[in-house]
């Protein structure tokens, strides 16, 4: 499968040579299809009629005259970024929130043209860069799923990785919008702390946090920044523009570190790799200084060894407090120790942080540009459940200290190793470096073509049922968690066929509906939800549905059938005909 080009598409669309509405669609049909593959790529997506509803509203808006940067782009936001009329979960249900306004970031996308195709999987919380730490099932690298796709915003990377959508947004605090880029191949774009508005990102340390973007290349990423990035009066972390680092000339000093501090741990396609994309680099004109990085590799230990962690804690608190056990178990280790963190440890924190500050600094006088690997290598899903934390540490090696010590970076794909996962290098610069990085970017992919990438990985496709909820089991709902638990993923809302009854059946805790087919003279269209779940998921699901419910088939209003609930008639003893009012919800609102 192709992946997309944010740039050819807006330019098609602009020129009328095709429409939003017809990029829409495409897209679509890539994502129904990679659904039998990952799924779990996303946690929530509007139905296919508001999508190409509002791919119309922009065809109708080139129409009309207006210059719109991203026509007709689709494109996805990482589920910790709100988008008015959606669920924001940052992957935990429990958490899950339906906001009334889009973050800022979003809303520049949309008012340039671009099209929102859905919500995408992440580790909770944004507390991970491995993209395992979820309830909603955990997305695998595209071109070997055995390996993990590298978090937090994993299902962001997929969806671009997989040529689903032309760019979707990350968040990144300690790494996670550019780890998922080098293992899936992509460009991974961390604009400046500030220069992306974070209203409307549910934090996780906000005074480090950076809304970022996957692409398939530099000038993707850079269409997208010259959108995105700007000041915003309403989020307090947002920076006025005062400097900016001018595009490196012909000859530049690129600094690599010293051989002693280059830690592969173990992987020597990594080593081989990054060798490679130096001598890539010194063809665009680099002059190579060798430079010292413990400064950094010391501040990077702050992030989580030291009190930052805290920071985390303060996202969500009162969640901690009041139901720990919602939480992911990893995630709730990592960040139940900021309880713990004293004001004094925060105060010796940020000393020595600025101690490390001075001294990176200092490297901005002997070199332009930094380049280090994006992640030392990689590891299977099946590694990381085991050894969760050490594991997820080892990849933050070159990433974690980037927000800290308040540098731009930029990861770019330098090769693939021989199990097809990607490998990729980054180069970070100092503040607002932004357009340096970007133009460099750019004259590295030029240099001379990339390696091609990897066939995606479409093995082993494991089966699936897609099964209707009618009452206690739709979002939001006392029994939701049953779902979640095994890794459901919502594929619709929608509406039966106009052939069935609501009723709410008499004495059952949590309250509970029996939907009856009753034939098309008789019924009516009632509210569902359609989740996805493996075929063992679906088995111990039905195992635990209690009578006098049970699992049959239903009819919904577009012709298709799938399992759901369906009721024995001993359900209507007592029960309340609550048909009229079309679902559960609304009966459960009439009871307030």
């Amino acid at each position: 499968m192709s992946r997309l080009s944010a740039a050819a598409i807006a330019a098609e669309v602009r020129s009328g040579r095709t429409t939003a509405e017809a990029v829409a669609q495409d897209s679509l049909v890539r994502i129904a299809a990679y659904d039998g593959v990952q799924p779990q790529t996303w946690i929530e997506r509007p139905r296919a009629e508001a999508v190409l509803a509002a791919a119309r509203a922009v065809d109708a808006r080139v129409a009309a005259g207006e210059d719109l940067p991203l026509a007709g782009v689709p494109f996805a936001v990482k589920d910790n970024i709100d988008v008015a009329g959606l669920p924001t979960t940052a992957a935990c249900p429990a958490f899950a929130y339906v906001p009334e306004a889009t973050a800022t970031v979003v809303a520049r996308l949309l008012a340039a043209g671009a099209v929102m195709m859905g919500k995408t999987n992440l580790d909770q919380f944004a507390t991970g860069l491995v993209g395992s730490r979820t309830p909603y099932g955990i997305p695998g690298c595209v071109f070997n799923r055995d390996y993990v796709s590298g978090g937090s915003s994993s299902g962001s990377a997929v969806a671009v990785g997989a040529g689903l959508v032309a760019f979707a947004l990350g968040t990144d605090t300690a790494g996670s919008g550019r780890v998922p880029a080098a293992f899936n191949g992509l460009v991974g774009f961390k604009p400046t702390k500030g220069s992306w508005s974070t209203t409307g990102l549910v934090p996780a340390c906000r005074s480090l946090d950076c809304i970022t973007v996957f692409t398939a290349t530099a000038a993707d990423a850079a269409l997208v920044d010259s959108v995105a990035a700007g000041f915003d009066p309403t989020d307090p972390y947002s920076r006025q523009l005062t400097s900016e680092t001018p595009a490196l000339g012909a000859a530049y000093r690129m600094g690599v570190p010293r051989r002693d501090q280059l830690n592969y741990l173990g992987d020597g396609a990594s080593e081989r790799l990054y060798d490679e994309a130096i001598a890539r680099l010194a063809a665009t004109g680099a002059t190579l200084v060798e430079v010292d990085i413990a400064p950094l590799l010391a501040a990077a230990q702050l992030l989580y060894a030291g009190p930052w962690v805290a920071e985390r804690t303060a996202a969500i608190e009162d969640l901690l407090r009041t139901r720990p056990a919602a939480v992911h178990p990893v995630v709730r280790a990592i960040v139940q120790t900021g309880f713990g963190v004293t004001g004094l440890e925060a105060f010796k924190g940020l000393y020595a942080l600025q101690d490390h500050a001075r001294a990176a600094q200092a490297l901005w006088a002997q070199i332009d540009v930094l380049l280090l690997p994006t992640a030392p290598t990689i590891y299977r899903i099946a590694e990381v459940l085991v050894e969760p934390f050490a594991l997820n540490a080892n990849l933050g090696l070159y990433t974690n200290f980037v927000n800290l010590l308040d540098m731009s970076a930029i990861a770019v794909p330098a090769g693939y190793r021989d199990n097809g996962t990607g490998f990729g290098v980054t180069l970070i610069g100092p503040a607002f470096a932004d357009p340096a990085l970007l133009d460099l970017a750019r004259r590295y992919e030029e240099i001379r073509p990339m390696p091609a990438a990897p066939d995606l990985d479409t093995t082993g496709i494991a089966q699936t049922v897609r099964l209707s909820v009618v009452g206690a089991h739709l979002a939001g709902m006392p029994l939701h968690w049953q779902l979640t638990s095994r890794n459901a993923r919502l594929v619709a809302r929608t509406r039966t066929a106009a052939a069935y009854k609501l009723f709410a059946m008499a004495d059952t805790t949590p309250p509970k509906p029996a939907l009856i087919h009753v034939g098309e003279e008789d019924g009516a269209a009632i509210e569902v939800e359609v989740y996805e779940l493996d075929l063992a998921g679906f088995g111990s699901f039905t195992a635990e549905v209690p009578a006098p419910l049970a699992i049959g088939t239903v009819s919904l209003e577009d012709g298709t059938a799938v399992k759901g609930f369906v009721a024995e008639p001993r359900a209507l003893t007592g029960a309340k005909d609550i048909t009229h009012l079309g679902g559960w919800r609304a009966y459960i609102a009439s009871l307030a």
